[in-house]
């Protein structure tokens, strides 16, 4: 996806499907960096945030929040900011939480994440404004 101040990646595992990680690309420099945020604090697997803090928790994928609960949530959020006219894409599911795209009037707008054990919403906020999206596959 390409926004204003960044591009962003989703890495999966190809053996499950699972979203592994999240990653930022900077336009002007190819720097290549993770994902702020729930990417870092949430991931039970690969996020940084469980290693320093000496939780070794099993990772899972299967969390109590439900992606149509995830979803639902998400809505409840944006409508909250928003108002009016707002869609919530499918949720991306990863070890610990979920990122899912919403749109504004039919457009993209940009994304959010809901935490899979607690609901918590994490908004992105520094993306900047949504220009365009590309699917890649294998």
């Amino acid at each position: 996806m390409e926004f204003q101040y960044n591009f962003y990646a989703v890495v999966v595992e190809r053996d499950t499907g699972v979203g592994a990680f999240e990653l930022l690309v900077n336009p002007y420099t190819g720097y290549v960096y993770p994902e702020p945020g729930p990417n870092m604090m949430w991931n039970t697997k690969y996020g940084m945030h469980y290693a320093m803090m000496g939780w070794y928790n099993t990772p899972t994928a299967n969390m109590p929040v439900s992606p149509e609960q995830a979803k639902e949530i998400a809505l409840n959020y944006l409508s909250n900011r928003f108002g009016g006219n707002v869609e919530v894409e499918h949720p991306m599911n990863f070890y610990g939480y979920y990122t899912m795209d919403y749109k504004l009037g039919g457009r993209t707008h940009g994304m959010l994440s809901v935490n899979g054990f607690t609901g918590q919403v994490w908004y992105h906020s520094w993306h900047g404004q949504f220009i365009q999206e590309i699917e890649m596959e294998e």
